[in-house]
């Protein structure tokens, strides 16, 4: 259901998203957009609180770090289909620290819902695979 929405600042979120997301494994993000409440929800995470949230984009930076050669995070889309919501189609795709080739690829969409001041409170993530079917992209190739 859409409610009124500050579009200035949903237009600054946008903004922001578009410039924080191509680099999420490499640098912090921006806060300013999203609540002290804010939900998470992805195939593999729950939680609440914005301390959470900045738990889970370090903890993306550290992992990318320590295991991948080289990792990226495609932006394909941002666009906002209704006053209070903002949806992002992205992939994921890297390449790990291993001996053998292994490489990480999947598809993903965001969709963030925003309050009346414009600010994110619920972020939800759905990938294009179930998250065994990810790792097992880990293991080597069977030739």
């Amino acid at each position: 259901m859409s409610q009124s929405v500050d579009q200035a600042q949903v237009q600054s979120a946008i903004a922001i998203l578009k410039e924080d997301l191509p680099t999420l494994f490499e640098r912090d993000i921006n806060y300013q957009i999203y609540t002290r409440d804010i939900y998470f929800k992805d195939p593999v995470n729950t939680f609440k609180w914005k301390f959470n949230y900045r738990i889970i984009f370090w903890t993306l930076r550290f992992h990318a770090g320590l295991f991948f050669k080289e990792i990226y995070f495609d932006v394909h889309d941002i666009w906002q289909p209704q006053a209070d919501i903002i949806k992002v189609d992205w992939t994921v795709r890297g390449t790990l620290r291993l001996p053998w080739q292994a490489d990480l690829f999947f598809n993903g969409n965001s969709t963030y819902k925003l309050n009346e001041k414009g600010l994110i409170y619920h972020h939800r993530d759905e990938w294009d695979r179930a998250p065994k079917a990810i790792l097992k992209q880990f293991l080597p190739s069977k030739k």
